[in-house]
């Protein structure tokens, strides 16, 4: 029975040292993690000085682009870069509110845009600028 007694106070003893150990650790991990974040806010400053440079633009989108006759009677006639052919589609196509109102990612045509899409009734943002690039020259 003795055994037994003391066999009941040493879990008890590893509980309390379990409990003691255990409550320590935390507090190391948060000092260590507040190290860490110290760290990498620096090293992120002088990564954000180092591409110092100006963006450029790629000089194929900027190339003026003339516009097919199919293409003219959405953008106008005049030739443009890609990227403004693009952004006047978009008006466009806010201005007539063709963008689906279930998936915004759609577009759906009208009669301008359906000639320009090769006959689709509904296209997808991603495939619009593919078919209009076959409208540019």
């Amino acid at each position: 029975m003795a055994t037994a007694k003391k066999a009941a106070k040493k879990p008890a003893a590893k509980k309390g040292a379990a409990k003691k150990p255990a409550a320590k650790k935390p507090a190391a991990k948060k000092s260590a993690a507040k190290k860490a974040p110290a760290k990498k806010p620096a090293a992120k400053k002088a990564a954000a000085k180092k591409p110092a440079a100006k963006r450029k633009p790629n000089a194929a989108f900027m190339k003026p682009m003339t516009p097919s006759a199919v293409l003219a009677a959405v953008v106008g006639a005049m030739p443009l870069p890609r990227t403004e052919v693009t952004k006047k589609i978009w008006d466009y196509i806010k201005k007539n509110k063709l963008q689906d109102a279930i998936n915004r990612r759609l577009i759906n045509a009208d009669e301008k845009l359906r000639a320009v899409f090769g006959g689709k009734k509904q296209v997808s943002m991603f495939e619009m600028t593919k078919l209009v690039s076959n409208h540019l020259k």
